[in-house]
Formats: structure tokens, sequence, C-alpha cells
């Protein structure tokens, strides 16, 4: 019975820890307002789904990669690492001369691969990167990123 009683509890650990995760991982999903100067200028809002990004009324195919550490977070961001926020790094592919709002592009001539994310409350953090290699997140990379194209933020 004791046996029963500890694979049921683990059982149930794991559906929570499982649903958790998924809860976590879609918080930036959905519509999201500009509210930063680069968004109102670059992007417009943004809407994230499953499988596309929208920006500035213009969807593209988008894949989620993988979480994001909250010391990666930190180091994109600028956030507090102690508060243990989690983000979603995603690989996409926008060209470099895609116009957006005011003729604006997101990576000047270069093509945008990478969008990391992080949400907080009612607000969204994002970051666009260029480069076909996958972007290091720590503070000495981030420092000297030629590849990090901007950051943005939105609010709900």
């Amino acid at each position: 019975m004791k046996k029963q009683s500890a694979i049921l509890a683990l059982g149930l650990a794991l559906v929570v820890l499982c649903l958790a995760t998924r809860v976590c991982a879609q918080e930036d999903r959905g519509l999201w307002s500009a509210t930063s100067t680069n968004a109102h200028a670059i992007t417009g809002d943004i809407s994230i789904g499953e499988a596309r990004v929208t920006l500035n009324l213009l969807t593209f195919p988008l894949a989620q990669i993988r979480r994001l550490k909250p010391v990666e977070v930190s180091a994109v961001f600028d956030a507090d690492v102690k508060a243990g926020i989690e983000g979603t790094l995603y690989r996409l592919r926008i060209a470099g001369a895609q116009p957006f709002a005011h003729k604006n592009t997101l990576c000047g001539g270069e093509e945008t691969q990478w969008m990391a994310t992080y949400t907080t409350g009612h607000t969204l953090k994002v970051a666009f990167f260029s480069g076909d290699d996958m972007p290091v997140f720590t503070f000495d990379a981030m420092q000297n990123a030629p590849a990090l194209c901007g950051t943005y933020v939105y609010g709900r």
C-alpha cells in the first residue's frame, strides 16, 4: 500500500510539473501592444503563437528552440537574476530587407534568425538576433554581441 501511494504521489508530481512547465513556456503567447520607443518605431504590436510570430501585421514562421535560464535572461535583458525568471529562445527567419513600421528593419540589412523572450507581470521583453549561430547568453558575450539587433518592450 505504501509503495502504491508513493508511485501515485510521484505520478501526480510529474503531471503538475509538466503542466507548470507548459504554462510557463506559453506565458509569452498572444497579442502584446508595443510600449517601448523601439517597439513603436519598428515592430508595432507583436503576436506570438505556437508556430508563428506577427510583427506589424506581417506573419513569419517560428520554432521554439529551448527555455532560457534566469542567468541567460539576465544577460540579455538586464533582469534580476535572483527573480528566477526564465525565458524562451525561438528560431525564425526574417529577411534583412523586410521593412516594418516607418520602413525600419529589425537587423539592418542582415537576416533576423533568433528571438529571445521573457515575461514579467504584464510585460513582454523581446530581443532579436542575426547570424546562423545560436546566440551565447552570457554577460561577456552580450557586451560584444554584434548579432544582437535590438530589444523591445510590449505590454498587455
